[in-house]
């Protein structure tokens, strides 16, 4: 760069950083150097011939048929965990469906060093079917089996011996906690259950439990019912803790203006690259929407109690506190092409999303539920890709509510088309183009990359901006923005 630019590029600058300046910062969004993902409409203060699109995952077949006597075709409440360089599948088997937390649940589990090959170990824990070689991890008729959902427990100082918990239990027992070394072998951190059984509610699903980073405490998402008009709704609730034994008294999430729906499970998890946002991937659960027929029924070999409703997932966010939104109606995932896809209880996803390559990552989603050909199928995502924020080939642009940020440079994870292109404004608080980072600075980008660090005539240096508020002006064609942050 020639002495004239850097002179201009430094001027430019501290014409920027005057001009932020003169905006106070307190209605300002303090997102220091976090990725903040468009799943939502939190940091979006203006949209022209732009719309928030809700993704299209990618079917990448199925990982794991549940076909071992143990297993069968009430398999369920599957999570899936990343430890390290080695992924950990749990999941009910459950061969005879019987009443919730009945003998013949058991808790299975299966490993992958890459999160789409999977294989059962065989442990040789318990005796189950005649055998102890198995991937059995709870049994000796445990009412715990029927929803034991674990976690990675990411609290800094956890002692090793709790390295991993989980949270299990049915009506009648009550939410009962447990700790691992190893993840493989289970026992209860204390007798008594860390949450009562329930007078007014049921604990019938799978209930999520994990450290949140955001909050600075375990949270807990559990199923409730709620009454409204004449229906009875299938809903979420949450507690907190600051010791996984200790939880505060429950409350209602809330969907904000969204019509009510029955989610099923909700699968609430802190995102991976993201951890104040939580997402859900969750089964909508249409009870008496009937699609199969009963000659159908019995080609198919269902279960007779489980092919007169249908279900699909939905996404749902949430940044903290017991409020979801909703703001993607439409279903994440269809049921998609045969009859088996449309059965009770069936397409319920997995919990926990998990990064399977460079710029990927996936969520599996149990399949044929209450059938003989039970199954776990897998599905893909680009990385941050839930949703997007899209311009069509006319073009279009969006400006952010005032934010600040620490950092020295913008990174963008876009998608263009041949001909398409973003290009990226910074403003004051008050909208007023800051020199040196205007649309005519701006250079326009092109291409498909997760972490691209954005650049103005003058480079990517940002950093005379941090801790002042500033707003993004996006001016998009043919395009995808699904996330950005600032960094160093």
């Amino acid at each position: 760069m020639s002495l004239t630019r850097r002179a201009f590029g430094a001027q430019a600058g501290a014409a920027a950083v005057a001009a932020a300046a003169q905006m106070p910062a307190g209605s300002a969004i303090h997102i220091g150097g976090r990725r903040e993902l468009f799943v939502d409409r939190e940091l979006i203060a203006q949209m022209r011939d732009t719309d928030l699109r809700l993704a299209t995952p990618v079917d990448a077949g199925p990982v794991l048929r549940f076909d071992k006597p143990w297993e069968g075709p009430f398999c369920g409440y599957t999570t899936i965990i990343r430890d390290g360089s080695l992924f950990r599948m749990y999941y009910r088997g459950e061969p005879t469906v019987g009443k919730d937390g009945n003998d013949n649940e058991v808790t299975c589990y299966a490993e992958s060093s890459d999160g789409k090959l999977w294989r059962r170990p065989e442990l040789n824990l318990f005796d189950v079917a005649g055998g102890r070689l198995n991937n059995v991890v709870l049994a000796r008729h445990t009412p715990f089996s029927h929803n034991f959902s674990p976690m990675l427990d990411a609290r800094p100082g956890v002692p090793a011996a709790e390295r991993f918990k989980a949270v299990a239990g049915v009506q009648k027992t009550g939410l009962a906690a447990f700790v691992s070394a190893d993840g493989i072998r289970w026992k209860k951190l204390r007798e008594a259950p860390v949450l009562p059984p329930p007078k007014l509610f049921s604990l019938d699903s799978q209930n999520i439990a994990f450290w949140s980073e955001a909050e600075r405490k375990y949270v807990l998402y559990f199923r409730t019912w709620k009454q409204i008009g004449s229906v009875k709704y299938r809903w979420v609730s949450r507690a907190t803790s600051e010791d996984f034994l200790n939880w505060s008294p429950s409350e209602e999430m809330s969907y904000g203006d969204a019509p009510p729906e029955h989610l099923y499970t909700n699968q609430t998890s802190a995102y991976f690259r993201a951890p104040h946002i939580y997402a859900g991937i969750c089964a909508r659960f249409m009870p008496g929407r009937q699609i199969v027929t009963e000659e159908q029924a019995v080609g198919l070999g269902v279960n007779p109690s489980y092919y007169k409703d249908c279900s699909d997932a939905v996404l749902v966010t949430s940044r903290g506190g017991a409020r979801y939104t909703r703001t993607f109606m439409e279903a994440f995932l269809r049921p998609g092409v045969g009859l088996e896809n449309w059965v009770s209880r069936s397409n319920y996803p997995a919990l926990n999303l998990i990064q399977t390559g460079p710029a990927a990552m996936s969520f599996f989603v149990n399949r044929n539920y209450g059938q003989p050909t039970s199954y776990l199928r897998r599905y893909e995502l680009r990385l941050d890709g839930l949703a997007s924020v899209r311009a069509p080939y006319a073009g279009g642009e969006f400006v952010t509510k005032p934010v600040i940020f620490e950092g020295s440079k913008l990174e963008l994870n876009f998608s263009t088309s041949a001909p398409g292109s973003v290009r990226v404004e910074l403003q004051s608080a008050s909208g007023a183009p800051l020199p040196g980072y205007t649309l005519e600075d701006s250079r326009e980008l092109i291409g498909d990359e997760i972490e691209h660090v954005y650049a103005w005539r003058n480079g990517p240096d940002v950093s005379a901006l941090q801790g002042k508020p500033v707003r993004l002006r996006f001016v998009m064609k043919d395009a995808d923005l699904f996330a950005f942050r600032f960094r160093a």
